[in-house]
C-alpha cells in the first residue's frame, strides 16, 4: 500500500484521489509516521441483472384499449 505525508496529500489531494480511483489501490495517508487516514476506491454501483423487462408492472392501462379512439364519433 503506498504511503503519503498528510502534508503532500493536502497538496495533491485531487491528483491522489482520482489516482486510487483508475488504479482500485488505496493510499495511506500519515501524519509524523503514524497512519491518520486511509483513501480506498469507493465499491463497485449495483447493475440490475438487465434492462429488459426493468419496468414491468409499473404501467397502468385507463380506458378501452381495443376498439379505435374514432368509434364513438360519426364521419
Amino acid at each position: 500500500m503506498e504511503r503519503i505525508a498528510i502534508s503532500s496529500f493536502k497538496a495533491t489531494c485531487l491528483a491522489v484521489l482520482e489516482r486510487v480511483r483508475k488504479t482500485r489501490k488505496p493510499v495511506l495517508v500519515t501524519g509524523f509516521g503514524v497512519p491518520v487516514a486511509e483513501t480506498v476506491p469507493p465499491s463497485a454501483p449495483e447493475r440490475p441483472a438487465g434492462w429488459l423487462g426493468a419496468l414491468a408492472g409499473t404501467g397502468r392501462i385507463t380506458g378501452d384499449i381495443v376498439s379505435s379512439a374514432s368509434a364513438g364519433q360519426r364521419l
